[in-house]
């Protein structure tokens, strides 16, 4: 009997030694785990940072390339507006009337450097009939940095230096703004402002079914001159030159225009 007791005490000390073994054990586990988590996510951290960085460097750079900084307007009777980003590249071509919405079908001007594009578009035979005769070319450079706009506005002339009847002039991106609110292309507008000023009656409804050749002549009827063309620098004030009548091949010397 004595030897039963005893042997059941000696079951519950084993017991015991190895609940206290256990515990140790799975304490030094805890332990020897415990670094390795926490360095575990330490490394974590600075390599999903980074995955951030990367993906937010990529949606900026893709939003800055596909933003533009600039619209060179192209105007006769069709509207036309290209969107430049500070890269110098075309990101965006839109026709604001339905002559505008078929030149843009029909040049493939996107990703270009806006001079290519521009005299791509200006040598495509789709713009040719709207060139003929008396037409009246103009192209606007809106931009919100003056000296970038200065550097377009030189290259756009250049590009339409062979051209008759081609008024180019820059402007700031306040107007393109207040252009597309009146659904006209920013060329138009500055055009239908030029023209409102004389007749207050005229609304850009009125302006948007009309070429740039009728409204030069409206807006010279009404000041009572002769064909004056208006120009613009960047910051605003009358100034600048513009392309005038050419003759036999079309070649036109540059003239500059004086306000009435």
């Amino acid at each position: 009997m004595h030897d039963k007791i005893r042997a059941a005490f000696d079951e519950i000390h084993a017991e015991e030694d190895l609940k206290a073994q256990t515990r140790v054990c799975l304490a030094r586990e805890a332990q020897s785990r415990r670094p390795r988590h926490r360095s575990g996510r330490i490394r974590f951290v600075p390599a999903l940072a980074c995955c951030l960085l990367v993906l937010l460097a990529g949606w900026g750079g893709y939003h800055t390339y596909f933003t533009p900084s600039a619209i060179i307007s192209i105007d006769v009777n069709p509207s036309l507006e290209l969107g430049v980003n500070r890269f110098d590249k075309v990101v965006s071509v839109e026709g604001y009337n339905e002559d505008g919405a078929a030149l843009a079908d029909a040049v493939d001007v996107k990703y270009m450097d806006y001079a290519q594009a521009l005299t791509l578009i200006l040598d495509s035979d789709a713009f040719a009939p709207y060139t003929a005769e008396d037409a009246a070319v103009s192209i606007a450079v809106f931009g919100s940095d003056e000296q970038k706009s200065s550097e377009m506005l030189s290259q756009v002339e250049a590009c339409t230096a062979g051209y008759r009847n081609a008024h180019c002039y820059a402007d700031n991106m306040e107007v393109a703004a207040a252009a597309h609110a009146a659904g006209l292309s920013c060329g138009k507008y500055r055009a239908y402002l030029e023209l409102h000023e004389l007749d207050p009656s005229v609304t850009p409804e009125d302006i948007q079914g009309m070429t740039m050749r009728e409204i030069r002549d409206r807006i010279a009827a009404l000041s009572g001159g002769g064909s004056a063309v208006q120009t613009q620098n960047t910051n605003g004030s009358a100034g600048g030159g513009h392309h005038g009548n050419g003759a036999g091949n079309g070649k036109g010397k540059r003239h500059h225009a004086q306000e009435p």
